[in-house]
């Protein structure tokens, strides 16, 4: 047998695509030739698995070997062809059953030592495989928790090449996979009971989970910003399925281990202010890896210290924001990830915080604070559905509301109500919530609100654009799924329009 073929996967963003390794012994000198487009670490696999397989003690070729990765114009990235291209090869030498590989698809890195080493992408893969009607898998033997996520596959973890040969050719496995102590993710810890007074601010915060509204909050150092955004995670509903094999494909992109099972808690990414364009976006040489906007996809993206940022890495968030997905384009292929994350920005009013802080005396120069405010520009704000300024609390009114508020577990609840509300009202369409309804079909499916001509007034202003419009009704109505209401009242719009603002001394629609 001069001929063997066996199956990988090829990860383009969260699409993976079937690829078929051929192994071809031909005459001449010995060598080994890799083409198909592969990178360089792909490129250095003919010595890695030469090296694997002389050290487990099998044969490798002694004439010219050519190993095609097909289809050939699709760019091969990462080290997890080695198990596929090692069994081609063992095939075509006849050390392991051609019939074998027909229906199996093989992920996994080689040790010179021959061991088999975890990969990133796992769970991605695997769903491709599954569907294009494969029914075998093996993995390393360390991520078979993750590899089991994926229905109608029978899979195989193995911990050295020796196990491998013996899987292709119905031998029992000589020693069984370790046993993985796997630690279940902790819950949610952080209570909002935990933040002391800053009721409006709390108020916000339900409403932007309630209708995954995007929240900005500015105030002085020390008033509660940072604690609030950590705690909004644990007022969202868990993921259903669809989302949690979502967000769980594009986390074993990045390397995590899912052992544990699928992500159902949504994801909170808090990149650092000096984070990059290709960190927070996406980036990478061939094909662009995830960023941070694609590991919060359906979680929070908080920036802490926005002004901070770059001005490039704030403007690269206007698109996503609207779409809910991220498209890089690179030398070699094009790559798209889904990024519908809640963005909260946090912001302190000048450079040393104390701008507008009665009793503190702030010594920034007028332009200095001009300056540091205009770091956010427009556009991104006019993305932004919730505005929240948070104010030092005083000391009387600290030692009153030690111990009271409501926590974590009863703002949830009210949350989820009104995401089934939404669930309902929008049943049969893609979007879920309100934050995520194109204005034009929020305007001619359902009613607006009572008193709308407040907005006409604020759009002649200058407060609002006509997307500021369409934020103000989705919060509206999302202030109507709190209340239970059927559909937004006058009040609920008149909420909306301060928290849009951010208004102070507003009514909440409640009293």
């Amino acid at each position: 047998m001069t001929f063997a073929r066996a199956w990988s996967v090829a990860l383009v963003g969260v699409e993976g695509r079937l690829i078929e390794v051929e192994a071809y012994l031909g005459g001449g000198l010995p060598r080994t030739v890799i083409i198909g487009l592969a990178d360089a670490s792909l490129a250095e696999a003919r010595d890695r698995t030469k090296a694997a397989v002389l050290c487990a003690g099998f044969r490798w070729p002694p004439q010219a070997l050519t190993v095609n990765l097909s289809p050939a114009t699709l760019p091969k990235t990462g080290s997890h062809y080695d198990l596929a291209i090692v069994a081609a090869v063992m095939a075509a030498l006849g050390d392991v059953p051609v019939d074998s590989l027909e229906a199996t698809v093989l992920l996994g890195e080689l040790g010179l030592d021959a061991r088999v080493r975890p990969v990133r992408g796992v769970l991605p893969a695997l769903l491709a495989a599954a569907d294009r009607g494969l029914t075998r898998a093996i993995v390393p033997a360390l991520q078979v928790g993750e590899a089991s996520l994926v229905e109608g596959l029978s899979v195989w973890g193995v911990q050295t090449l020796g196990e491998v040969a013996a899987v292709l050719r119905g031998e029992p496995v000589v020693s069984a996979p370790p046993e993985i102590a796997v630690a279940a993710r902790p819950a949610d810890s952080a209570d909002l009971r935990d933040v002391v007074g800053q009721a409006e601010a709390k108020f916000a915060l339900e409403v932007a989970a309630a209708g995954r509204h995007h929240l900005f909050m500015t105030g002085p150092p020390g008033v509660g910003k940072t604690l609030l955004a950590e705690r909004l995670p644990g007022l969202l509903p868990e993921l259903d399925l669809a989302e949690a094999l979502e967000v769980s494909a594009i986390h074993s992109l990045t390397g995590e281990p899912l052992e544990a099972g699928l992500i159902r808690r949504p994801p909170y990414a808090d990149p650092h202010h000096s984070a990059s364009i290709a960190s927070m976006v996406g980036g990478g040489a061939m094909v662009a890896l995830p960023g941070s906007v694609s590991k919060a996809h359906r979680g929070v993206l908080f920036l802490d210290e926005a002004p901070e940022f770059s001005p490039k890495v704030m403007e690269a968030l206007r698109v996503p924001l609207e779409s809910g997905r991220i498209t890089l384009g690179r030398s070699l292929a094009t790559t798209t990830y889904p990024a519908r994350f809640q963005l909260v920005m946090a912001a302190n009013p000048c450079p040393c915080g104390r701008y507008g802080v009665k009793g503190a005396q702030c010594h920034c120069p007028p332009m200095s604070v001009r300056r540091y405010a205009e770091r956010l520009s427009g556009p991104v704000l006019d993305r932004v559905d919730l505005t929240q300024r948070l104010l030092p609390m005083r000391r009387s009114y600290l030692r009153a509301v030690v111990g009271t508020g409501e926590d974590s577990r009863a703002v949830a609840a009210r949350v989820l109500a009104a995401r089934e509300r939404q669930a309902h009202r929008f049943r049969g369409h893609f979007w879920r919530t309100n934050g995520e309804v194109p204005g034009p079909e929020l305007r001619r499916r359902y009613p607006l609100p009572d008193g709308v001509e407040i907005l006409d007034a604020a759009v002649a202003t200058g407060r609002l654009s006509a997307r500021g419009v369409d934020k103000v009704l989705r919060v509206s109505w999302t202030l109507a799924d709190l209340d239970g209401a059927e559909r937004p009242l006058a009040q609920h719009l008149h909420t909306a329009l301060a928290l849009r603002c951010g208004d102070d001394g507003r009514n909440d629609g409640r009293a």
